[in-house]
């Protein structure tokens, strides 16, 4: 990982941060630092309107192309690729905002390729059923939504076609699609701004790796109460009118079709239906029926008391704000609510912002080389220690191992897209055990998991697969066979914990 000592950058990275000493900044960290002098440079261009310039000095912007709006611009363009909502989304409000302050209406737009990394039919399907619910409320706030889907779905073709004075995107720190944003900054010509849409806390402002959920759970809560704040979803004064013979998909119909190079190897699981009402639905769901016991029966896979909201936050159908507002509420009216609460925010807020921080800031994040000290010594003394049994990958796939409760969970992930967090653990620690090495092991575990599961292909996924194969986010453990200090679990352990009959019997009756 290159690195170099940067010293002005660092201290500039942001005006309302506290200066970071003479250190070594990572290529994620210069990459803020230069963006944070772009947002310095905006500031004293004479040239950018004043309203803009309020705009821009936002804790979740990122300034990436600076510089005044087209002054031939018909409209400001969000360009939605994470934050795939129309509702409760920071990106598209600003979007909304500099078209307001502008007096220009708001275009959202959403390509759809076809070459996702890792991505197949069973995702796309998910996908798509979200997009009509982004078109209607786009449309109930005056926001023009257009889906192009491959081969038409250029993006600098879409912002030319309707003469965008700026674009405004959301942020994806995953390696691909944060290539993207660079790119597009380096190639447009007028402004192009990102905003954090994705977490509570925007992640540039945690300015570096974290070490575990007890080191950046206080420094998330001491920002919280800035960014725990309810969504205006303002309406676009000036509605947007598309131009005559402008291309547009329908976002209702099959957006693969015709796509002959497309993997269509896993089929879309019937039970869950993607979008914004949905999730809404699911949420609701949570509250009033599970929330109640979620502290005690979470770690228990039978009784399906978790929210199952990833697949949601993963395509951005639902923000995490959106359901920590949600829960509160429910708090407020309900005071015993509040020990549930706390539990669960501990996952979709520490834990997963925990994760976006990862993939941001740890460029090996879905390999080896993101693993600490200690775990690196303890996987190179016992990387070679002889294993029991050695499974192919197929046979991992197709769930043919002498494990029937870790056959039950594999089961689940190829035939229900989903997995309860407690078996994703026991899951990715069998297959440590089962695989000749730390870097197999990895490999194949993403590969199964971006496959198949509905929330794969996310930070998520890749920290949770770190924590299991490299101890990362953990802590040195007694030391055994082929684990070395890394945490060890069992399925006899497990079995123990939970009524596992029931598990693999509800498993095993998912629909084919």
């Amino acid at each position: 990982m290159a690195k170099t000592t940067v010293k002005k950058a660092a201290r500039t990275a942001s005006a309302k941060k506290p200066a970071v000493k003479d250190v070594e900044l990572t290529a994620a960290q210069q990459r803020d630092a230069g963006y944070a002098r772009i947002a310095e440079e905006l500031q004293a261009d004479a040239a950018v309107p004043a309203a803009l310039k309020t705009l821009a000095d936002d804790r979740r912007v990122t300034v990436r192309r600076g510089g005044a709006p087209a002054s031939e611009g018909k409209c400001i363009v969000y360009w939605m690729q994470r934050a795939e909502r129309g509702l409760d989304n920071h990106a598209l409000d600003k979007a909304v905002a500099i078209g307001n302050a502008l007096g220009l209406p708001v275009v959202a737009y959403f390509a759809g390729i076809k070459n996702f990394p890792h991505a197949n039919l069973r995702h796309y399907r998910f996908l798509n059923e979200g997009l009509p619910d982004i078109e209607e409320d786009c449309a109930e706030r005056g926001i023009g939504f257009v889906m192009r889907r491959a081969p038409h779905e250029d993006h600098e073709r879409f912002f030319a076609d309707v003469k965008a004075a700026m674009v405004v995107g959301d942020e994806n720190p995953m390696r691909v699609p944060e290539s993207w944003r660079v790119r597009l900054a380096e190639q447009l010509k007028v402004p192009f701004w990102t905003v954090d849409a994705d977490v509570i806390v925007p992640s540039k402002l945690l300015l570096k790796a974290q070490y575990s959920g007890a080191i950046v759970r206080p420094r998330i809560a001491r920002l919280m109460p800035e960014f725990l704040q309810p969504f205006e979803n303002a309406a676009a004064e000036k509605r947007w009118r598309m131009p005559k013979g402008l291309m547009k998909d329908d976002v209702r119909a099959d957006m693969t079709q015709g796509w002959k190079e497309f993997d269509r190897s896993v089929s879309p699981v019937e039970a869950w239906k993607g979008g914004r009402k949905e999730a809404s639905r699911r949420l609701q769901e949570f509250i009033t029926k599970k929330l109640g016991k979620y502290a005690d029966d979470r770690n228990h896979p039978e009784r399906e008391a978790t929210s199952r909201l990833s697949p949601y936050l993963h395509f951005g159908h639902i923000g995490p704000l959106t359901v920590a507002l949600a829960l509160n509420e429910a708090v407020e009216k309900d005071r015993s609510l509040a020990g549930a609460r706390d539990s669960y925010f501990n996952e979709v807020i520490t834990w997963r912002e925990l994760s976006v921080n990862f993939v941001r800031y740890q460029p090996d994040y879905d390999n080896t080389g993101c693993a600490d000290k200690w775990a690196r010594e303890t996987i190179a003394k016992h990387d070679g220690d002889k294993r029991e049994v050695l499974y192919t990958l197929e046979q991992l796939e197709t769930s043919q191992t002498y494990d029937d409760l870790w056959n039950a969970a594999q089961t689940q992930m190829v035939h229900h897209g989903w997995m309860p967090n407690y078996m994703r653990m026991l899951w990715g620690k069998k297959i440590v055990e089962w695989t000749p090495n730390a870097e197999t092991a990895i490999k194949w575990m993403i590969h199964l998991n971006d496959k198949y599961f509905l929330d794969g292909r996310d930070p998520n996924g890749y920290s949770g697969i770190a924590w299991t194969v490299l101890g990362k986010f953990d802590r040195p453990w007694q030391e055994r066979k082929i684990f070395g200090k890394r945490r060890y679990m069992s399925s006899d352990s497990a079995k123990r914990k939970f009524d596992a009959t029931s598990y693999i019997q509800m498993a095993q009756d998912l629909p084919r």
